[in-house]
């Protein structure tokens, strides 16, 4: 198994669509972009889902920039955005006289990214006719630029990305469920703004350094931006930074300097009109959020405040913990992308190889189809029979199993494939048990 060495061969800063360094704070960001580096090697495609403005394309170029394709062409391209006669011209090219004004050939976007990656965002309003041809080059299938006689193969990863729920649209007949099914072997959720407030003012005041490296925040601008609920996510942040540090007259941004919506939020005072619309529930959670806050922390008195019971508020705060403590899914593998799931650990193996001294490895990470070593001071010749026992960890079962050497490095890495395991059952339980913990919980569940 090769998989060891892949991670190794990426780049090892993770940077922003503009170059500079991620501001990652949260646990919920933490988390997704470790199952980023996980993905990036693999040529699987990713389905990236999230609300609009949350950063999906964030997350397309950080799995490029980890991926083996690093150093190739990145291609990005809004669907929505191309007009709907010249989205099969854009995507997959013309020949010279291919249709009136053709003057030249054009490559398209699939050859544009050889050996790269093409992210495509906002997926679902493509029209069903190209994504027919697009299931076929997905399928590794060769195609015709638009009014060519010569087949073109690519290699390509594809990205991505929508704000829509695909698999309702593929109910609804306006999404090809075979589509659907190619672009999700793996799927990552970004999850809105609101749900990962610890980023917030990182961020602002990357943006803010961005706009005038002397401004800074006053205390009251900090309250605010951390009390809205930002329905615009990063882009809205993003937005509201930069208009306040050009309205600004002084190097302190102040509530004045803010929009509405956030002023209000941050001042106390009645939110205006515009924010009594949108998510019904996120604005019944503020409302008690706030009356909590006016009476101290004691319930009875808000829940007076709410003209609700003391019972029904109690039952409404049980229910939020438990939403905050329930880690979110952030991610699917399709059930044949489960089978390549790696656990990174540093779990010491014992190996035995007829010939060679019983010696003791390093794993580095294991899957259901083998192990990442380093540290192997006598390695076997590839191919050679081996037999190894290891203790998962965190429990009391012994994991007895045979494989082969399959590759090596000059630095002592080496990949071990298995060809039984005893309990195989065991090693597989715990290896769902690691992706739930990393975040692939809904796949965990499919996958059981």
């Amino acid at each position: 198994m090769g998989e060891a060495s892949l991670e190794n061969g990426c780049k090892s800063d993770l940077q922003l669509i503009d170059g500079v360094l991620p501001i990652v704070h949260s646990e919920a960001l933490q988390r997704l972009m470790a199952m980023v580096r996980r993905i990036a090697p693999y040529p699987n495609a990713v389905l990236i889902t999230g609300e609009t403005g949350s950063g999906k394309e964030l997350i397309a170029r950080a799995i490029h920039n980890f991926s083996l394709r690093n150093h190739q062409a990145w291609v990005d391209v809004n669907c929505a955005a191309l007009p709907e006669h010249l989205v099969e011209s854009e995507l997959f090219g013309y020949e010279k006289g291919a249709f009136s004004g053709a003057d030249s050939g054009k490559p398209g976007f699939f050859e544009m990214a050889h050996q790269g990656t093409l992210f495509l965002d906002e997926i679902g309003e493509l029209d069903p006719r190209v994504q027919v041809k697009l299931l076929r080059v997905l399928d590794n299938v060769s195609y015709y630029r638009l009014g060519g006689h010569k087949k073109i193969s690519v290699d390509v990863r594809v990205i991505a990305a929508t704000n829509r729920n695909l698999s309702e649209e593929v109910q609804a007949g306006r999404f090809r469920r075979d589509l659907y099914h190619r672009l999700s072997q793996i799927q990552l959720h970004v999850p809105p703004l609101r749900e990962r407030k610890e980023d917030v003012i990182p961020m602002a005041e990357h943006f803010l350094a961005a706009q005038r490296k002397s401004a800074k925040f006053s205390p009251e601008v900090v309250e605010a931006f951390r009390r809205y609920a930002w329905p615009g996510n990063v882009r809205e942040l993003k937005n509201v930074v930069a208009k306040a540090a050009m309205s600004s007259e002084s190097e302190i941004i102040r509530l004045g300097d803010l929009p509405r919506e956030v002023l209000h939020a941050g001042s106390g005072e009645p939110p205006p009109a515009p924010l009594l619309e949108g998510d019904l529930e996120e604005m019944e959670r503020r409302m008690i959020e706030e009356a909590l806050k006016r009476s101290g922390g004691d319930q009875t008195k808000a829940a007076r405040q709410l003209g609700i019971s003391r019972r029904t508020l109690s039952r409404k705060l049980k229910a939020y913990n438990a939403q905050e403590s329930k880690a979110p899914s952030l991610g699917k593998l399709a059930a044949r992308e489960q089978r390549y799931f790696r656990a990174a650990l540093d779990l010491p193996v014992l190996l035995r190889c007829e010939g060679l001294p019983d010696q003791t490895g390093i794993a580095v990470n294991i899957s259901s189809d083998g192990l990442g070593m380093k540290g192997l001071e006598h390695p076997p010749e590839p191919g050679k029979p081996l037999e190894m026992e290891f203790c998962l960890p965190e429990t009391s079962i012994t994991i007895r199993a045979k494989g082969r050497l399959t590759w090596m490095d000059n630095v002592g890495r080496a990949g071990i494939q298995f060809d039984s395991i005893d309990p195989r059952h065991m090693l597989q339980d715990w290896l769902m048990q690691q992706m739930v913990k990393e975040g692939w919980v809904e796949s965990a569940k499919a996958g059981g």
